[in-house]
């Protein structure tokens, strides 16, 4: 399997698992609904582990824009090789967006409301504050960005692979380390801290023939794209500046 198949893959699990917790939850007539913030948390956490065991041994699973660009702001990945990741995974993040409304489209028919259908695809603030909304996703992304350039440390174990990123801490503790920012940090915006993960699923619902669709958010869809991306470079620049 080649890196940007990997990444297309993990991406496609990652939003397949991750968005078919927010469908479960939030749509009607779901044996999930309504079960809660830790069903989320913990299903996102679970969607991060089978990403990344996927995807690790071939591109490292960095699944996440964030994690590649900070990962190349520190160093330890190829700039020419980040529009090919970066494309790859919104490949994966919009397959997996249209096969969670497939799957789900008779409880989507089934929920008249708009914000609620939005919230399966992507993320919005829960009180709308720019500023703090936009720190909360750059804390939570460089939390996740530092912690993978911590754990890898300062070199890559398997030089002739080429493959760092977040497999290379190996899929459980990653998959913790997302489900802590997600319990902890998560409240305030959702936690997207992956552009791909937001804007991806959002232009699918921007095409999608959903009834009674809503608005698609695109006011606040710079944040979890922007944020995400500051907070990787500022990990990458703080790992660098302590090695």
């Amino acid at each position: 399997m080649t890196p940007f198949v990997a990444e297309i893959i993990g991406t496609y699990l990652l939003m397949v698992l991750g968005l078919g917790v927010n469908a479960n939850v939030s749509l009607n007539k779901t044996y999930g609904q309504g079960s809660g913030w830790m069903v989320i948390t913990t299903g996102w956490a679970l969607a991060v582990f089978v990403g990344v065991a996927v995807a690790g041994p071939y591109s490292g699973a960095h699944i996440n824009p964030a994690v590649t660009i900070g990962l190349a702001a520190a160093g330890k990945f190829e700039w020419s090789e980040v529009p090919w990741f970066v494309i790859a995974q919104f490949i994966g993040a919009m397959m997996g967006a249209f096969t969670i409304w497939l799957v789900n489209k008779e409880h989507f028919d089934a929920t008249e409301d708009g914000d609620t259908k939005r919230g399966v695809f992507c993320t919005g603030p829960a009180i709308k504050n720019t500023g703090l909304n936009l720190f909360s996703e750059i804390l939570g992304t460089f939390v996740l960005v530092f912690t993978v350039l911590y754990f890898t440390g300062a070199t890559i174990d398997e030089p002739e692979q080429g493959v760092i990123g977040l497999g290379s801490l190996g899929a459980l503790p990653v998959a913790f380390l997302v489900w802590g920012i997600g319990i902890s940090l998560g409240g305030t915006t959702g936690y997207a801290i992956n552009p791909a993960r937001d804007l991806g699923p959002r232009m699918i619902h921007a095409i999608l023939p959903l009834k009674h669709k809503g608005s698609n958010g695109w006011s606040y869809s710079w944040i979890p794209v922007i944020g995400p991306i500051i907070g990787g470079i500022l990990a990458a620049l703080l790992m660098l500046w302590l090695s």
